[in-house]
């Protein structure tokens, strides 16, 4: 996706309100881009929408809502025109524990991060099939590697939508579609800011932004970053149980 920086094209994003869509739109529209943004928040977005006049374009919806996906792609293609690439940032997180285990709260994380997104990936597949082209990007975390401690819901989430992708990769690949997984360490958004434990190798929401623009460009499967984050947690996955839960188990808290 080299042309990321040099032609006007049009994007579509979720989770647009905060955090790492909201810099990502800013990007874009700074390039050239015409940017369809959407989140559960009217008012964020339609601050967002008045940072970039005429460049950004507010369509507040739930992702939880697939008929609302599905309306919101016609009506961007009909008002703006056809969708080039389609970043699927929005989710949650809940923190969980053995001891406090709610699989209600399992759910609706579920619904959330995966289901939601799996209704964004379905309004936006079939056009760009018809088309045999286009571009998806999907936001999930390297906590998607492996389970760790207060974070086994959240990584369960993410590590669904890491297999989603791999398995629907060659697929669109196939009818002309470029599939992304997009996997960052901790960024400074206003999610992390709940966590109440320290964040190794913290980065701001811009230098997630450029990352991610850098990896759009290059059509790898995967982009992750921070690179110390990377590295650490592949390690870690990689590693034999044996090995992997000693690690984790130190990464207990008391409850």
């Amino acid at each position: 996706m080299a042309e990321i920086t040099t032609e006007r094209k049009l994007a579509w994003i979720t989770g647009a309100s905060s955090g790492i869509g909201r810099a990502v739109a800013l990007k874009l529209a700074d390039r050239g881009w015409q940017v369809a943004v959407s989140a559960r928040s009217v008012e964020k977005l339609a601050a967002l929408a008045a940072d970039r006049p005429g460049l950004i374009h507010a369509y507040p919806l739930d992702i939880t809502d697939g008929e609302a996906l599905k309306v919101a792609v016609q009506d961007i293609e009909r008002s703006i025109g056809t969708i080039d690439l389609a970043l699927f940032s929005a989710g949650g997180y809940v923190r969980d524990t053995a001891r406090r285990f709610d699989a209600q709260e399992m759910a609706k994380l579920f619904n959330l991060n995966v289901v939601g997104t799996g209704h964004a990936l379905e309004a936006v597949m079939a056009p760009m099939i018809a088309r045999g082209r286009g571009h998806i990007a999907v936001v999930a975390s390297v906590a998607g590697y492996i389970g760790l401690p207060g974070g086994g819901v959240y990584g369960a989430t993410k590590s669904a939508l890491i297999t989603l992708c791999e398995a629907l990769r060659p697929q669109l690949e196939r009818e002309g579609v470029v599939l992304q997984i997009i996997n960052p360490g901790f960024v400074d958004t206003p999610m992390t800011r709940t966590n109440d434990f320290p964040m190794p190798f913290l980065i701001k929401e811009d230098e997630a932004a450029d990352a991610i623009i850098k990896g759009l460009e290059s059509k790898r499967f995967e982009i992750v970053f921070p690179w110390k984050m990377k590295v650490a947690m592949k390690l870690l996955a990689a590693m034999p149980y044996g090995l992997s839960l000693a690690v984790t188990r130190r990464m207990l808290r008391k409850e």
